[in-house]
């Protein structure tokens, strides 16, 4: 353990007005603060902290004072550049992607976007994946979920947490909200407002995702987060996920000729979703309902899947009921350019095929 002592003092000032607070609240002076607390030291087997609590209560004045040689984490964006640019620079950008959606940012357009445009779920969700990318051995991080909704928060704060471990590192997260606890599963917390310090363990808060049939009635609020403009695709039935009434993924199913298999396309995730699981569990229920012949046709057919995003494919190489079944290039011809006739913008896509087997379903 750790003692770690803040004291702070300023001008004791005698105005009229700070005399009159004085005596109308019975108080002596607004000159002195001072906390201690216990906190868990390098000796022990940690990776994640939080210092939560009330605003004023003395938490970033702790977290500064963790380390002597660590600031709380500021990273400086470039302003001329993506955001698939800044991070991770001596990674491979297969890396850099990778981690982007580890932790929640999945929208291909917004790794195009300099930093200082994107929202502030965004910008959160971006910050979180510089720091796994940049990967300290300490980090401290400030107002930690402060400036987004809630939803986000609690979904971001899951997918840094399962990100951050595999770095080996340790982080002390400042935050005053406690609505992230349960979903972030800290090796411990320090709660400001009443001195404790806590250690047992949190059991991630579940929910249930209610899948329906429909049609392309939905496609409009989740096509701006695809990351391909594609049109629908012919004779197709869609499926939504739904936690609690709210939209939370997409995706179409068509048939092959012959009704020998079905081609899954156009699955999305919502933003303020990505990061949490959801997307995987989604695919692998509805190719489980095909698989089982529980579609329009009563038939059994396995499910094929393509998708160019790298950490999906990525994501699809490692689960048990999935096997890869293709890969190739596409581009288009643009002028000047020798490319393959389809419509990317002269620039080459990788494809990936995927065929899902079974024992992979857990929705």
């Amino acid at each position: 353990m750790k003692k770690v002592t803040v004291s702070h003092r300023c001008s004791d000032f005698d105005s009229f007005r700070a005399a009159y607070v004085k005596s109308l609240f019975n108080v002596e002076s607004g000159a002195n603060f001072a906390l201690t607390a216990e906190l868990p030291d390098d000796t022990e087997d940690w990776q994640i902290g939080v210092i939560v609590g009330p605003s004023g209560s003395g938490k970033t004045s702790l977290g500064s004072a963790i380390w002597d040689d660590v600031k709380p984490w500021a990273p400086r964006w470039p302003k001329n550049q993506p955001i698939i640019d800044a991070i991770g620079k001596r990674l491979e950008v297969k890396a850099a992607a990778a981690t982007l959606s580890a932790v929640g940012l999945g929208s291909v357009p917004s790794w195009l976007r300099p930093y200082q445009v994107l929202s502030n779920g965004e910008k959160f969700r971006a910050d979180l994946a510089r720091l796994v990318c940049d990967a300290p051995d300490r980090a401290v991080v400030d107002e930690f979920s402060s400036v987004v909704d809630r939803q986000i928060a609690k979904v971001g704060a899951l997918a840094f947490g399962k990100a951050w471990r595999r770095t080996g590192g340790r982080a002390v997260l400042l935050s005053c909200h406690y609505d992230i606890l349960e979903w972030l599963q800290p090796d411990w917390w320090f709660d400001t407002a009443d001195g404790s310090l806590n250690r047992r363990a949190l059991r991630r808060p579940k929910f249930r995702l209610d899948i329906y049939e429909t049609d392309w009635r939905y496609w409009h609020l989740f096509e701006p987060h695809h990351y391909l403009k594609l049109p629908k695709m012919i004779a197709a039935r869609n499926y939504v996920g739904v936690v609690n009434g709210e939209l939370v993924a997409h995706l179409a199913v068509s048939t092959r000729p012959g009704l020998v298999e079905a081609r899954a396309c156009r699955l999305v995730v919502m933003p303020e979703w990505q990061g949490a699981g959801v997307g995987l569990r989604f695919l692998n229920a509805v190719c489980e309902r095909w698989l089982k012949g529980e579609n329009r046709f009563g038939l059994t057919m396995p499910m094929l899947f393509h998708t160019s995003h790298p950490g999906l494919a990525d994501a699809l190489r490692r689960q048990p009921g999935w096997t890869q079944v293709s890969g190739a290039l596409h581009g288009s011809r643009a002028k000047g350019t020798g490319l393959s006739n389809a419509t990317y913008g002269g620039h080459w896509r990788a494809v990936q095929g995927f065929r899902y087997i079974g024992r992979g379903s857990d929705v």
